[in-house]
């Protein structure tokens, strides 16, 4: 997984191996440079730390997966799968069924993707000035695939179920205005309006004295729109019942006869009327 502990079959690597974490970015088939080795991690930390590919047999040694080549070392994926490409692939499934409306799909794949994740990427490496620039992308990935999976799920109307996880990351995360906002919706939405506020007020009060900012235009529009209310902000309504079947012309033909008959006034004196199934006839 992301973040997790090193393999024994991969950690048992000469040192002479540049770590699978420094050739993973430039993908299968890339030479990199020996010269990027000190950069991206500091020679007492020379560990194959990355995710190995995975095939039918198991796990892959490190020879087989990191091959020296004149001038640097060759990742060689032999068509097997790592943790980052999966949650890649899966993170991106789910923002095209986000952006196809597919609130459920989107929130499935990326709760997969984001599952993968067991801490910070590669917490076990000493890792040098390249490598910290790839942790900062994969951190800001998973990220962004987190705020998108609250965001259909709120869609979804699951804001009450979203409060304690929220409650953990705007604490950890206490400039993030996305999340915020976030936060402030789900408890609005859960009929905690007061709390909403609160939420907006310590989010301010962090940007001014850690950023000297204000809140974007975003929360202070949703903080106005929190104080009035307002009906946008309020769960998303449950789908429409479906519609009734189509009624054929011979139906609504003998519907309308029937409309016709049972009309008050529209049978003449000495007529029947009927009522259901009986019909009633005047007598005298």
């Amino acid at each position: 997984m992301l973040g997790a502990a090193v393999p024994a079959a991969v950690a048992a690597v000469p040192a002479a191996v540049v770590p699978a974490a420094v050739a993973a970015p430039a993908g299968p088939g890339a030479v990199v440079p020996a010269v990027t080795v000190p950069e991206a991690v500091p020679a007492e930390a020379a560990v194959a730390a990355a995710a190995v590919p995975v095939g039918v047999g198991g796990v892959r040694s490190a020879k087989e997966v990191l091959v020296t080549m004149p001038g640097g070392y060759l990742l060689c994926g032999g068509g097997g799968v790592s943790d980052v490409r999966a949650f890649e692939e899966l993170a991106g499934a789910g923002y095209r069924a986000m952006d196809a409306g597919d609130c459920a799909g989107a929130a499935g794949r990326l709760r997969e993707a984001l599952a993968l994740w067991s801490g910070t990427a590669f917490a076990d490496v000493q890792a040098g000035p390249q490598l910290q620039m790839e942790i900062k992308r994969l951190d800001e990935s998973r990220l962004c695939a987190l705020d998108r999976r609250i965001e259909a799920d709120l869609r979804l109307g699951r804001h009450r179920e979203l409060l304690a996880e929220l409650t953990v990351l705007v604490n950890g995360y206490r400039t993030h205005e996305s999340l915020h906002a976030q936060y402030m919706l789900a408890l609005h939405r859960s009929g905690r309006r007061g709390e909403a506020l609160d939420a907006y007020q310590r989010l301010r009060a962090t940007l001014v004295q850690e950023l000297g900012l204000e809140p974007s235009v975003r929360l202070r529009r949703l903080q106005r729109s929190i104080l009035s209310a307002g009906h946008d902000l309020t769960a998303p309504a449950p789908a429409p019942a479906p519609a009734p079947a189509p009624v054929s012309a011979a139906a609504a033909g003998r519907l309308a006869a029937g409309a016709a008959v049972s009309a008050p006034g529209a049978a003449g004196a000495g007529a029947g009327v009927s009522v259901g199934r009986v019909r009633l006839v005047p007598t005298g």
